[in-house]
């Protein structure tokens, strides 16, 4: 059997890593949380965006009928 000793030993230091990943994934869920509404704002613009050149393309459309 094992040293009970060595045992506790690489449960602490695979504890210790385990934590360290834990204290990584928690900055980088930190880090989403904050470019997560600007990525929303983002898409808000682009939405707008594609309304108006939609509906200029739809008065192109229309013209370009009145003409025929």
């Amino acid at each position: 059997m094992a040293n009970p000793s060595t045992e506790i030993e690489v449960l602490a230091q695979e504890l210790e890593r385990i934590g360290h990943n834990l204290d990584a994934l928690q900055a980088r869920v930190a880090e989403l949380e904050m470019v997560i509404p600007r990525l929303q704002t983002a898409a808000e613009t682009t939405a707008r965006a594609l309304e108006e050149v939609s509906s200029h393309w739809d008065a192109v459309y229309r013209a370009m009928r009145r003409t025929d």
